[in-house]
């Protein structure tokens, strides 16, 4: 039985929905507890963070919600903080940690917007060279929780968003998996839960969850603890196909 997604975002910044939809879904999928968060700001780029100016109002509806739906459900404030962001979590329940950007020769480009911004971002940073910008992405992904003090690890594998059909490099490749290795033995250290996200596949991007299969394989043998993740942009993806994750991926059966 699934209690609780702690990872979905509203209209304070990318999401499609107000916060109070996104606790009456919530309710209506059984949860007993949901977390709905902001991505933190970014004094850099604005289009899907949440503004400076409306961080206090964010917090303050969410502590309206808390009390109003006080023995319905468990409502919790959530930050979903990137690696470059300064903000802080003051006013915050918890924190997912999170890397968006590459950071290449110290210019930052945007590793999940979309195709033709990711293509572009490894263009300009690392010559076309889609292991080497991947190695940048899991050396920041690796000290994502050290950074951040995140209580838990967002979307492993963000950079293979798009990368359905090894579109542009190949997950096997030996750079490739000694750089991801890297990253999750760093972390594993924490003892923070890693999300099983399941938002590219409620999107369309991809066909099974963050961390990929062969990830989630190695982190569990490894010990790494997990939790269901929706990454919900709008209401209806709320614990989006939870029951299926947890047998067919969550278990490993």
């Amino acid at each position: 039985m699934i209690y609780a997604d702690l990872h979905m975002h509203t209209a304070f910044c990318d999401g499609k929905d107000t916060p109070r939809d996104m606790v009456e879904a919530a309710i209506s999928k059984g949860l007993k507890t949901v977390g709905v968060c902001v991505h933190s700001y970014m004094d850099f780029y604005e289009s899907w963070c949440v503004k400076k100016e409306c961080v206090e109002e964010f917090v303050d509806e969410m502590q309206a919600l808390k009390e109003e739906y006080k023995g319905k459900i468990n409502v919790l404030c959530g930050l979903e903080k990137d690696f470059y962001s300064n903000q802080s979590r003051d006013g915050f329940d918890y924190v997912i940690g999170s890397v968006h950007y590459f950071n290449g020769n110290g210019v930052l480009s945007t590793v999940d917007e979309n195709p033709k911004t990711f293509e572009d971002s490894v263009k300009k940073c690392f010559d076309g060279d889609y292991v080497l910008a991947a190695e940048n992405y899991y050396q920041a992904v690796g000290e994502v929780v050290e950074k951040t003090n995140a209580d838990i690890i967002g979307h492993f594998n963000l950079v293979e968003k798009f990368n359905e059909n090894n579109r542009y490099f190949n997950p096997l490749s030996p750079r490739y998996v000694k750089a991801w290795q890297k990253a999750a033995d760093k972390l594993l250290l924490t003892d923070k839960p890693f999300e099983i996200n399941v938002g590219g596949i409620s999107r369309g991007w991809i066909k099974q969850p963050y961390p990929a299969q062969n990830m989630f394989k190695y982190l569990k043998e490894r010990g790494a603890k997990f939790i269901l993740s929706s990454d919900a942009h709008a209401k209806e993806n709320v614990a989006f196909q939870f029951k299926k994750w947890n047998e067919d991926y969550t278990t490993g059966e």
